[in-house]
């Protein structure tokens, strides 16, 4: 086994058994002609065809590639997860097993990792060809709104095709739908030089697209999620308690002007005003908000991991 091969290839797959054979020789030829070290991780994300059968074959002819096979479908984040985990290559490149992505472009994004010096780059499937209706339009939307929010500027968030320094996907972790957003997760994890590579998207071959429309709502709630922990993931009461101290202060000041009208100016029927329940809603919210935030803050302080961070170097003369 080779100990720390040049890249490592992690592809996510599920029902794939027709396109596994012929994209291993295509990888295989391409890391041949570039004289490469190599390993390839095959994570079957609890395929129902053959495809595992496939895999151990593949893995006999060619000790290079090397197979993780779950016992039930557990989403395309789960494999590159623990296809991270086992990764010991320099560089780790992801790519799809239905022969959309070309390994043709893993030269090309090796060296942006490993002469340019990005931390991340990421595929940019800019001519598609999808179903415009269904994938196309869907994924221009979910890309531009994942820009706004993470001020990232790719183009496509959700190309499978992408390449890693080995120390990002050792710090990462990925779940849920949030394969999506890796290069989120990684700007929040302090890698901040991420790039992007025009990249070939080729026509499917076999098979159907293991992907529905729902993809894209949970991805959606994946990413609030993500910007959520990334920023306020050790400091809860920073969000929690300043919205509801808003909240309270408004319904407070609402409250005292009904009780000056009150008192002062003998107004009657305080309680029938819209603005008395406004503000007894707003005194309520901003409690509560605020004491969701000091629990959240408590739950925080006592984790286990409350005192771990990412430290890139350390500097020790003894």
């Amino acid at each position: 086994m080779i100990q720390n091969p040049d890249i490592s290839v992690v592809i996510p797959l599920k029902n794939e058994e027709e396109s596994l054979p012929e994209l291993a020789a295509w990888i295989k030829r391409v890391m041949d002609e570039n004289n490469f070290s190599y390993e390839v991780w095959m994570v079957d994300d609890g395929s129902t065809d053959k495809s595992w059968s496939v895999i151990r074959q593949l893995s006999e002819e060619n000790p290079h590639i090397k197979g993780i096979k779950f016992q039930r479908n557990y989403g395309k984040s789960a494999a590159l997860n623990e296809g991270f985990r086992k990764a010991q290559g320099n560089v780790v490149i992801t790519m799809d097993a239905d022969l959309q992505d070309s390994p043709d472009e893993i030269p090309g994004l090796y060296s942006m990792i490993a002469v340019d010096g990005y931390d991340l780059v990421s595929g940019w499937k800019k001519v598609r060809y999808d179903n415009t209706l269904t994938k196309n339009i869907p994924s221009k939307l979910f890309n531009w709104a994942t820009v706004k929010m993470s001020g990232i500027k790719l183009h496509d968030f959700n190309c499978g095709l992408k390449s890693y320094r080995k120390k990002v996907v050792k710090t990462i972790e990925v779940y849920g739908e949030m394969h999506r957003y890796i290069p989120v997760i990684a700007k929040w994890s302090g890698f901040r030089n991420i790039g992007e590579k025009v990249v070939e998207h080729r026509k499917r071959k076999y098979g159907t697209t293991k992907f529905g429309i729902e993809r894209f709502i949970n991805g959606f709630l994946d990413l609030a999620s993500i910007m959520f922990v990334g920023k306020f993931g050790k400091r809860p009461m920073h969000l929690f308690g300043a919205l509801g101290t808003f909240s309270f202060f408004i319904g407070f000041i609402i409250a005292a002007y009904l009780a000056i009208a009150k008192i002062f100016y003998q107004q009657y029927k305080m309680t029938e005003r819209p603005l008395f329940f406004l503000a007894m809603l707003l005194l309520i919210i901003g409690s509560q908000l605020f004491l969701t935030g000091f629990l959240a803050e408590l739950v925080a302080r006592n984790a286990p991991e409350r005192n771990s961070y990412l430290v890139e170097e350390i500097l020790d003369s003894e």
